[in-house]
């Protein structure tokens, strides 16, 4: 074996390939080829893109299946702590035993063929997915969608949450561009859902141009608030007329709920009922997304990092006042759109405090400070070095009957979250 250790398959992985993303699918294809598999999967695929939501829609798809007694491995990004929350059997972080067995395979098989840090952690959860036999693979894509390493198999049923801008760099500066390369992961004659009220033309276009079964929301399923604790489905094939909430928080898991549901109703293999889905959405939980780790104060963790994340956030903190103050601890990475997400944000902070990330494409301290500087807040700030500080200074100034929201990136939510386990 070339490594013994998942640390150190990871560090090498990151320097095989000279450009940390590089899109295209011809790497990878060449390798799925050599490993003797097809882009039709031996087991029913759910594939999900969007900008946001992925993460949420693909967790309640893992917990109804698992709920309703089906086998999983589901394949998500980036990860928050270790490398072994990517790749997900019947719910539990894959071994670094099976990881680096995995990674041995697919270096064999590669040859002389140059694979990025991503792709091998695609292939590697297809390959498990095959050895492993699971009743069903769910992918989520890492950006974009057409030339996304996870295209390179034929989704059964293709899932777009949102359309929003981000990563421009890379997808275009304009919704259309956006949801175009996103509707890439379209099949013909094979279900596909948009989770938005409005897509895009170029989404919509695309999919009657390769003739995809194209559910759109408000327009093909319809999903509604019963009460504060309950909602309901329409569209389906069978009711689904009173549903728990998903235990993630902020109103817009209906909404990924719903697709995740749907998607499972039109996947062939696969057979649900109510009850298994109300009890997938009771037991679904995702780490970083209003996730409270501290109580008195109250503080939250939230890895929102565009516009559109931002303006879910500030929706739910008004839905959800509190007797004290929000504090807000931001620190985010340079190719973000900074001032949006601050300005989806700032009427509902008191106070901020931000933090520079010493991370690949992090913004540094001085350079977050600015931004937040020149934004229209309406609250004090304090500037702080790294996140931990931040942190702590935040902890300092609050009240009991105030509250913390520490957001910005995965990152982000990964060192606050080991200040505070580290602090009590």
């Amino acid at each position: 074996m070339k490594f013994h250790t998942l640390p150190e398959w990871l560090a090498w992985q990151e320097s095989l390939h000279y450009k940390e993303i590089d899109l295209g699918l011809e790497r990878v294809q060449q390798v799925l080829k050599r490993l003797q598999l097809s882009a039709d999967f031996v087991c029913p695929l759910i594939t999900v893109a969007g900008t946001n939501g992925k993460g949420s829609t693909l967790a309640m798809l893992e917990s109804i299946l698992l709920a309703a007694g089906y086998s999983t491995l589901c394949y998500s990004s980036p990860h928050l702590f270790v490398y072994n929350e990517r790749i997900r059997l019947n719910g539990q972080n894959a071994s670094d035993d099976a990881l680096c067995d995995v990674f041995e395979y697919i270096d064999q098989a590669r040859g002389d063929i140059p694979l990025s840090y991503f792709e091998f952690g695609t292939l590697a959860a297809i390959v498990m997915a095959a050895q492993q036999q699971v009743d069903v693979l769910v992918l989520e894509v890492g950006l974009g969608g057409r030339l996304d390493a996870v295209n390179v198999l034929n989704a059964d049923v293709a899932i777009v949450t949102t359309v929003d801008i981000d990563h421009t760099d890379w997808l275009g500066n304009d919704i259309e561009t956006i949801a175009r390369e996103k509707a890439g992961i379209f099949r013909p004659h094979r279900p596909a859902f948009y989770g938005g009220l409005r897509p895009a033309q170029s989404l919509l276009d695309y999919a009657d141009k390769i003739k995809a079964d194209l559910k759109v929301a408000g327009r093909d399923y319809l999903y509604q608030a019963i009460g504060s604790r309950h909602w309901r489905l329409m569209g389906a094939s069978q009711p689904f007329e009173t549903l728990p909430l998903p235990a993630i928080p902020g109103a817009c898991q209906m909404q990924n709920g719903a697709l995740a549901v749907m998607a499972l109703d039109a996947l062939p293999a696969v057979s649900i009922n109510a009850e298994q889905v109300a009890a997938g959405l009771q037991k679904v939980s995702l780490a970083g997304r209003f996730q409270q780790i501290h109580a008195r104060p109250a503080v939250y963790v939230d890895v929102a990092h565009n516009a559109q994340a931002a303006g879910a956030l500030a929706q739910l903190l008004a839905d959800e006042p509190v007797s004290g103050r929000t504090l807000v601890v931001l620190a985010m990475l340079a190719d973000k759109a900074v001032q949006k997400v601050i300005a989806a944000l700032w009427e509902q902070v008191d106070e901020w405090f931000s933090a520079g990330l010493s991370v690949p494409r992090g913004l540094g301290a001085d350079e977050m400070a600015k931004a937040l500087n020149q934004a229209a807040t309406n609250g004090t700030l304090c500037a702080c070095k790294t996140v931990a500080e931040a942190c702590e200074k935040a902890l300092l100034s609050a009240d009991e009957d105030d509250r913390i929201i520490v957001l910005g990136s995965f990152y982000t939510v990964a060192e606050a979250s080991r200040f505070f386990h580290s602090s009590g």
